[in-house]
């Protein structure tokens, strides 16, 4: 805490370095002392740990307690099925589940955030995970700072520190010693700190504090990766709630039919947990995991990273895509397209003051700076910086003041509308001349020239300058009385396919929205060009005399809102989700980190800088809209075969459990043993073990989807009754047709219960004709394996312990026509069921 009032030489010696930091290999031995650079909410369990972790589930421990106790009273055949049935399901939920994390975790070790760090002698990028104290490391605008330092050297250095102070406005920084230590350490401004950020100038520093030691310790890591709970996450909860009230009614009417029917106790709870399990969806997880998992490996492939699982369903649910145009709508190749003085002639000496502003600028290099300085090489060893006053997004500007001889000049360059405000004189022809007449006349014809540029799809830039005298600092206040000099314009075309890839996602239910800091008037020239609906652009200062409740019907009418400031897209974004809609934020700078964290889904793309990558759920590996739309239609892809699984669970499966209640009530003996139960549902969670491989219906992937719970107790309250009719329809035919006894009965409905509840898997994953709509081929193996499975155990060495015996040849040609029968049913109710909701997601 006393580093940032220690002497320089005093810290170095403190900290075993010098300004040459460290070496590899001492490095690497402080890597092991200190431990990683992360924060205690970044550490990750171990595949053991994660294995045991599954036996806390409550239902789990209750089967082996089950298993415990059936031992106890000599049991042995029960027990061992129960503990086998829990090792297996356990087992294989760990096997799936940890492969797909760990191709998923492999993906985002390509995105890992870095830090450039001296060690050899020699600046490298290595993985911010491996700093260490007393590393040398450098710093420049939008680098989230990766540890506690002290700085070494500074130009123009500002952070922002909100997450640490609550202070909004960024802080300036400077290398110097301190006398007195302020009343918060993140305030010293000699020293800067993990969870904070670079928004403006460059810095050196040396690494004073790493991981759960820095100021902001683990709170930085609880901040940086709690979110909001998803659409997605809010479902699975509010179907958990479905599943456990059934539960419970069901384990509930089992005990009191047991209590009535003078039924063994034991017996009786054996039952109810293994009904409790039956009904229970218990590779809901690793289904979740894997589809989620290789959801996130296919869009990979579509050049799209997830960071985090759970934001694929929201990615697929955006109906609203938010993002500047530049990059997205055009190329991004910003070239520099004329240099003109105020006579509308090509000058010199524009091109070399608008060079000299981007050279010596330490910020990030905008596409406009690369523009200018790539284009043409000037010779500026007679200019040398002297000061900068770095660009912020109020002022819209950026000035540095040079030394040329024994002359100081302040340049400044920004937007036009900016620039002029600063003027009080304009050049012409080396003759300088009042802008401010008494007509107005030149400052208007200016305004007009440069805003006819615009109208032609030209980026414009204004130059200006003035003498100033030597001072040991210059402030935004010394950008007054300014000489206006002349204009840039650039040309930033718009894609080949931008069109085409709007009108697509239009199709597919996403609208886009352009928010960008551009004027309208090249704003609308762009829109134009690509479809994007532009009849109306609202301007940012229009926003500012916009109260919320307006701009909540604005925003779903207007497309294009141009000249805004990071602040007011964001104050877009909160209106349209307040419109319920799902929002989509696509951008890589600085300024759009705010935004990134507020909408639903926050995209950015691995050129951007470390901030805007940092609050993005989502990561581009090429800035472009298709590449986005694929990313969209493969979230929506994952999200239908995460539904399958719940339709399967709370439909058929719920009708065979309900059955077997029934079934209790009536029969002198158990409808199924507890441990044919739990091995029924093993099989029958065995064969979805490939639903993520599945193809999906094209009105999933068509629309954007959203979470329905009632969908699912509409399936379980229609479709799982159907399924006992013929359970029932099963009891009949096994007691009356062929007088079956208790072995022989648990054999026969094991059978029908099995078939039935797997088969109608080809009619629940789809809305449309099942004969239309193909499953995958490793869905229909499992499917069909399965129930081959279930239909050759009676006759298996295993029969006997199990509790099985061969049924004849009669059963399985009536259990043929049941199975056509039952699945024939289930396709005239689903169609009407599964084809409302369907429409109304089209209409969303």
């Amino acid at each position: 805490m006393a580093f940032p009032l220690l002497p320089l030489p005093i810290l170095y010696e403190r900290l075993g370095s010098s300004e040459q930091g460290l070496t590899y290999e001492e490095a690497r031995r402080r890597l092991v002392a200190y431990g990683p650079n992360e924060t205690g909410g970044i550490k990750r369990s171990s595949g053991l740990i994660q294995f045991f972790r599954q036996f806390l589930n409550p239902l789990v421990m209750i089967l082996l307690v089950a298993s415990i106790v059936s031992l106890m009273l000599g049991d042995r055949v029960n027990a061992s099925i129960i503990l086998t049935i829990v090792l297996l399901s356990n087992v294989l939920n760990f096997v799936q589940t940890y492969h797909s994390q760990h191709a998923v975790e492999q993906l985002r070790a390509g995105i890992a955030p870095t830090a450039n760090a001296l060690r050899d002698g020699k600046w490298m990028e290595i993985p911010r995970r491996q700093l260490v104290p007393g590393d040398m490391i450098s710093l420049a605008a939008g680098d989230l700072i990766p540890a506690d330092a002290r700085l070494v050297e500074a130009t123009d250095m500002h952070v922002q520190q909100a997450a640490l102070t609550g202070e909004s406005l960024p802080i300036e920084k400077y290398a110097s010693d301190l006398d007195l230590f302020p009343e918060n350490a993140a305030e010293a401004p000699n020293s800067v700190f993990l969870g904070t950020s670079v928004v403006s100038g460059t810095a050196t520093a040396l690494v004073t504090a790493t991981g759960r030691n820095t100021t902001f310790g683990d709170i930085a890591a609880h901040l940086a990766t709690r979110a909001p709970q998803t659409e997605f996450e809010r479902g699975i909860k509010d179907f958990g709630m479905l599943i456990l009230q059934t539960v419970f009614f069901l384990v509930v009417f089992i005990f009191l039919v047991g209590i009535l029917g003078h039924h063994h106790p034991l017996e009786t709870i054996l039952f109810a947990i293994s009904l409790a399990v039956g009904l229970t969806p218990e590779f809901l997880p690793m289904i979740t995991t894997v589809t989620l998992g290789q959801g996130a490996l296919r869009m990979a492939k579509q050049k799209v990273i997830v960071k985090h699982l759970e934001s694929i369903q929201n990615f697929g649910s955006i109906d609203t895509l938010c993002s500047d145009k530049t990059g997205t709508l055009t190329s991004g190749e910003t070239r520099l397209e004329g240099h003109f003085n105020l006579s509308n002639h090509e000058s010199g000496r524009v091109l070399l003051f608008a060079y000299l502003n981007s050279f010596y600028e330490t910020g990030i290099k905008s596409p406009l700076d690369e523009a200018i300085l790539r284009s043409s090489t000037i010779d500026i060893s007679g200019y040398s910086k002297v000061d900068e006053i770095p660009f912020d997004f109020e002022r819209r500007c950026l000035s540095v003041v040079v030394q040329h001889d024994d002359e100081y000049v302040l340049i400044t360059k920004g937007a036009p509308e900016s620039v002029f405000l600063l003027c009080s004189s304009y050049e012409v022809d080396g003759e300088r001349k009042s802008l401010d007449d008494a007509s107005g006349a030149m400052r208007a014809m200016y305004v007009k020239r440069y805003q006819e540029l615009n109208a032609q799809g030209f980026r414009v830039l204004a130059i200006a300058y003035r003498s100033i005298t030597r001072g040991a600092q210059y402030h935004k206040i010394d950008e007054q009385g300014m000489v206006l000099l002349g204009f840039l314009s650039f040309a930033d075309p718009p894609k080949p396919d931008v069109a085409q890839v709007i009108q697509a996602l239009k199709n597919d239910g996403v609208r886009v929205k352009i928010l960008t800091g551009d004027n309208e008037l090249v704003t609308h020239h762009v829109c134009e060009q690509v479809g994007v609906e532009c009849n109306r652009i609202v301007l940012g200062s229009e926003l500012d005399h916009m109260s919320d409740t307006a701009l909540t019907q604005v925003v779903e009418s207007v497309h294009v809102f141009a000249r805004v400031t990071p602040a007011q897209k964001n104050r877009i974004i909160l209106a349209l989700k307040k419109r319920k809609h799902v929002v989509g934020y696509i951008g890589d700078g600085i300024n759009d980190a705010p935004s990134l964290h507020t909408a639903d889904v926050g995209i950015s793309v691995s050129t951007g800088v470390d901030v805007a990558k940092d609050a993005a759920a989502i990561i581009l590996l090429e800035q472009s809209l298709r590449v986005l739309h694929n990313g969209i239609l493969e979230g929506r892809k994952a999200f239908g075969n995460v539904i399958k699984y719940l339709l399967m669970g709370t439909s058929s499966n719920f009708g065979n459990m309900f059955s077997m209640a029934g079934a209790y009530v009536f029969l002198p003996f158990l409808p199924m043993l507890p441990s044919q139960i739990l091995l029924n549902n093993f099989l029958y969670d065995l064969s979805q073990i490939t639903i993520p491989t599945d193809t999906v219906d094209a009105s999933y992937i068509k629309k954007p989807q959203h979470w329905d719970i009632r969908l699912l107790r509409d399936c379980m309250i229609v479709i799982g009754p159907i399924s006992s009719i013929f359970d029932f329809l099963t009891f009949f035919l096994l007691l009356r047709v062929f007088q079956a006894g208790e072995v022989l009965f648990h054999t026969g409905w094991f059978i029908e219960s099995l078939a039935t509840q797997t088969l109608v898997l080809f009619l629940i994953r789809t809305a449309g004709s099942p004969l239309r709509s193909r499953p995958s081929y490793p869905l229909l193996i499992t499917t069909l394996v399965i129930v081959a499975i279930g239909m050759l155990l009676p006759v298996t060495p295993l029969a006997g312990s199990l509790g099985f015996k061969p049924l004849p040849p009669l059963y399985f040609l009536l259990l043929a026509g049941m199975v056509v029968m039952y699945l024939f049913l289930v396709e005239l109710v689903k169609r009407p069921l599964m084809q409302k909701y369907t429409c109304k997601r089209d209409s969303i």
